[in-house]
């Protein structure tokens, strides 16, 4: 395996979807995708290129092989490092309404335990900037990166909305820019989709229970376990995020989504003042 072997790459964004893409994409016998997000160009360039190589094996040389790492689109270096491997590839960019990204971000580090329910703390532009929440957001800037080194016709720039609006359409777009064939979509496994509405151990209790998980973990999916972790699961009750709050933050991201319509030639007047919950 050679970095030249390499594709494409799905670039971000994070909670656009981009699983979606990516099972989609695994589902054709025709092209190869590693499961797990690498990092490698953003987070894990020092572990070599043979560690990047590894995840590879199964790949054949007449397959499309690719893969999605989400951190891409915003890890300072990521773009630079990326066109000095491949500078040859393919990218794709699915992206989501920034305030809504932002929250959906913010509710997955919530159920993890990660963060307190203090949401403005984690969200309130007016208390600085955070990386993982706000900063990352900016999707134009990022993309900028990548349009410098690679050029706008080697970036695919979807919308996470395509998804639930026209997904045949979407996934037309995305082969027709790696040049595969179309196909039918693929029916997923819901059973893989995350849901955040899903019952769970609340983050206090997982954290005290963590010793146990290599002893129960034979035993998920198994009727037992499963009826044992009911007894201690509820459904996750969110901090909400106020109307003040959101305007901030449209305040906030209203330049660069501008930007973003400049770049795509897609209007996203949807995204302004967006009053949608969904995370």
């Amino acid at each position: 395996m050679h970095f030249k072997d390499i594709d494409f790459i799905i670039i971000g964004a994070a909670k656009s979807a981009t699983t979606w893409l990516q099972q989609q994409l695994q589902a054709d016998p025709a092209v190869y995708m590693p499961d797990p997000e690498l990092h490698y160009f953003s987070r894990e360039y020092s572990r070599g290129q043979d560690w990047y190589f590894s995840h590879f094996d199964d790949a054949q040389r007449d397959r499309v092989v690719g893969e999605k790492s989400n951190s891409y689109l915003y890890e300072p270096d990521a773009a630079t490092r990326l066109h000095q491997d491949l500078p040859h590839v393919k990218l794709i960019a699915q992206l989501r309404n920034p305030v809504e990204r932002a929250y959906s971000s913010y509710c997955m580090r919530y159920r993890r335990g990660e963060v307190g329910a203090d949401i403005e703390n984690y969200l309130d532009p007016a208390l600085g900037e955070n990386l993982k929440y706000m900063i990352s957001g900016k999707f134009a800037s990022h993309l900028n990166a990548f349009i410098d080194l690679y050029g706008r016709d080697r970036l695919l720039i979807l919308f996470f909305e395509g998804v639930a609006q026209d997904p045949e359409r979407q996934m037309s777009l995305v082969r027709s820019h790696l040049r595969l064939p179309q196909r039918p979509l693929s029916e997923l496994d819901r059973g893989k989709v995350k849901d955040k509405k899903a019952p769970t151990v609340s983050p206090r209790l997982r954290k005290s229970l963590s010793w146990l998980k290599p002893i129960v973990r034979p035993l998920r999916g198994t009727s037992g376990f499963e009826a044992a972790r009911g007894l201690i699961t509820n459904e996750i009750q969110y901090p909400k995020m106020t109307d003040e709050l959101r305007h901030r933050l449209n305040d906030y991201y209203h330049p660069s989504i501008e930007a973003l319509e400049q770049m795509s030639g897609q209007s996203l007047d949807h995204w302004y003042g967006s009053a949608d919950r969904a995370s």
